[in-house]
């Protein structure tokens, strides 16, 4: 698959770089919730500041630890992710197959997100993000299966 960039480069594979935008906007949309609302539990619910010396203490509002929560949730196992997806690029593994694991991965992580910071199915949750790690597993599978 060959996809024109602007101007005059054109690059196989690299179609793959949509979902890892989308969960890199995705995580950047998470880290600017995190401030408004830690920011609110301080100014509107009177949380202490000290509240947040060592994370997110007791006091501090569910919302707002579940939002940090899941800001550290996408900045570990993604890494993975966008691991995987810049070595298939190089490597020119970035087919259609490899494309659409990343589409999942990054569908799941979104809504393993919105989970987290809404209703919060604990058992949900994990099904989705298990999930989400066998996505991930099988592109680096197919990655090393490939370079072999």
């Amino acid at each position: 698959m060959m996809t024109n960039l602007p101007g005059t480069l054109t690059l196989p594979g690299v179609g793959i770089f949509w979902p890892m935008a989308t969960l890199a906007f995705l995580t950047f949309a998470v880290l600017f919730a995190l401030p408004l609302l830690r920011f609110r539990a301080v100014f509107i619910e009177k949380v202490r500041p000290s509240a947040f010396r060592y994370g997110d203490s007791d006091a501090v509002p569910d919302l707002a630890r579940r939002v940090s929560r899941n800001f550290s949730n996408l900045t570990e196992l993604p890494v993975l992710f966008y691991a995987v997806c810049v070595l298939a690029l190089m490597f020119r593994q970035a087919d259609a197959t490899m494309i659409t694991l990343a589409w999942a991965y990054t569908g799941l992580r979104i809504a393993h997100s919105l989970i987290h910071v809404t209703f919060n199915h604990v058992l949900i949750r994990l099904a989705v993000f298990a999930t989400s790690a066998v996505v991930l597993m099988v592109m680096w599978i197919r990655l090393i299966l490939a370079l072999s």
